[in-house]
């Protein structure tokens, strides 16, 4: 008989996350009642959309996770409970066993859901971040033992600037979700944060790769067509969309659109998305690196970059900034910056200043949206 799909609205408190999404996260690894939980805000109505929980649910899904559409649109991830307990269950095992977790990330993405089924499975109750709670503060709410949390690196630069002390706290921080600066990694491991890097997509039910080596039991391959997982943590395709599932899920392999290599260890390097590379005068740029770059400018908080068109060269590289306090960012001292750390066609030849980097439900910089945005502003 098939299945229907229960859609819960965001939690608007901890108390709600305990007392509604928790439980659902509970009877969903158990394979009882299938799940989604819905991003708040405007992106609802199109989640809903997607998700359709008035027609029958495919087979093998557990959970529903709709992506953020940082690829042009949002798709439902249909993951099976089993895929969810064996992510969890090698999280935990990687990580040095069971422990309690603090949520700090929303519940309608994978990485926060994830925070709720390590939880079941550890048999702990997790400590939910509440709005506008300090760190420190729900750190110290959390019991005994091993502590762990899993962040955006938005989070971590946020947390390592006004509360290292609470992050030094947890035996494991894991941050992923995006591209993590090697120069934030480097500060936060030289303060004492137990940081790990995370690698994967929904569709591998969050995080599958740490550090560059990926959880028991998860193959990672690597070429001219991007990165392809396989494993017992893939999700069984796309919601209403068999055509979808049938290009990204071949031969038991889930292909990514992120471009990468493998060491000669084995160690996976991300580059970032095959999708977001701009190519300028013939020469292929990450944004990722891009901004991590700019990043460590004194002038730049945070930043995006993207590609416009450009009848000289195909594409231009155009960076958005967030000043630093006090700073007002300039395109002739960024231009050398990038050029001397990267290569000249790395360089920006547009410039926009930004109040914040605006986010994805997910935690993501929308870096489309940005573009989008931009689109016909004038440069700095």
């Amino acid at each position: 008989m098939p299945r229907q799909l229960t859609v819960l609205a965001a939690p608007d408190s901890p108390g709600a996350v305990l007392g509604t999404v928790l439980p659902a996260a509970r009877a969903c690894l158990d394979g009882t009642a299938p799940l989604a939980v819905l991003p708040a805000g405007p992106p609802a109505a199109a989640a809903r959309e997607v998700l359709a929980a008035d027609e029958p649910l495919e087979d093998g899904a557990d959970l529903v996770v709709v992506t953020s559409g940082s690829t042009g649109r949002g798709r439902g991830v249909l993951l099976p409970a089993s895929a969810l307990r064996a992510s969890g269950t090698a999280t935990l095992a990687r990580l040095g066993g069971p422990g309690s977790w603090l949520l700090a990330l929303p519940v309608s993405a994978i990485a926060g859901l994830q925070v709720l089924c390590r939880s079941v499975l550890a048999g702990t109750t997790p400590t939910v971040l509440g709005p506008g709670e300090d760190l420190a503060a729900a750190v110290a709410r959390m019991p005994a033992g091993r502590r762990y949390t899993a962040l955006v690196p938005t989070q971590l630069r946020r947390y390592l600037g006004s509360e290292p002390d609470a992050l030094r706290a947890l035996d494991a921080v894991l941050v992923g979700g995006a591209a993590t600066d090697p120069g934030l990694l480097a500060r936060a491991r030289a303060e004492g944060v137990a940081v790990v890097t995370t690698y994967g997509t929904t569709e591998t039910a969050g995080g599958c790769v740490y550090d560059g080596v990926p959880l028991d039991g998860v193959r990672v391959r690597a070429d001219d067509e991007g990165i392809a997982v396989a494993g017992p943590v893939l999700a069984v395709g796309y919601r209403r969309d068999p055509e979808g599932t049938a290009a990204a899920f071949v031969g038991g392999e889930f292909r990514t659109r992120d471009a990468g290599s493998l060491g000669p260890d084995g160690r996976l390097t991300v580059t970032g998305r095959l999708d977001d590379v701009v190519v300028t005068g013939g020469v292929n740029v990450a944004p990722q690196a891009v901004e991590g770059v700019l990043r460590e400018h004194p002038d730049v908080a945070d930043a995006v970059v993207f590609g416009r068109p450009d009848e000289e060269w195909g594409q231009r590289v155009v960076a958005a900034v967030v000043p630093s306090a006090g700073a007002a960012p300039d395109l002739t001292a960024l231009r050398p910056w990038v050029a001397d750390r990267l290569g000249a066609p790395s360089a920006p030849r547009e410039l926009h200043v930004l109040d914040a980097v605006p986010t994805l439900h997910t935690g993501k910089p929308d870096r489309r949206g940005v573009a989008a945005r931009l689109t016909g502003a004038g440069t700095a």
